[in-house]
């Protein structure tokens, strides 16, 4: 459903606003939409972020030598994976 929302912003802002929406070829309404999409997504992924710092905490626990490639080291995976 559709609801209407009325702002109340600084003029200059909603100039630039009404500006890019143009230049973007959107309405404004959808790119203020499309914005707090965003936030509400962010909001939500806020539970990924503890699990990234987890990641962070294993930065340099592996090493490898410094002419390591990884996609090398994949290719040779995949064709031993699948007998090529």
């Amino acid at each position: 459903m559709i609801t209407k929302l009325t702002l109340t912003l600084e003029e200059d802002t909603i100039k630039k606003a009404k500006e890019f929406a143009k230049e973007s070829g959107k309405s404004l309404s959808a790119l203020v939409e499309a914005y707090f999409g965003f936030l509400s997504k962010s909001r939500e992924m806020e539970g990924i972020n503890d699990l990234t710092e987890k990641v962070k905490s294993l930065y340099g626990s592996v090493s490898v030598p410094d002419d390591f490639d990884y996609k090398i080291e994949l290719e040779k995976a995949i064709n031993e994976k699948h007998k090529i």
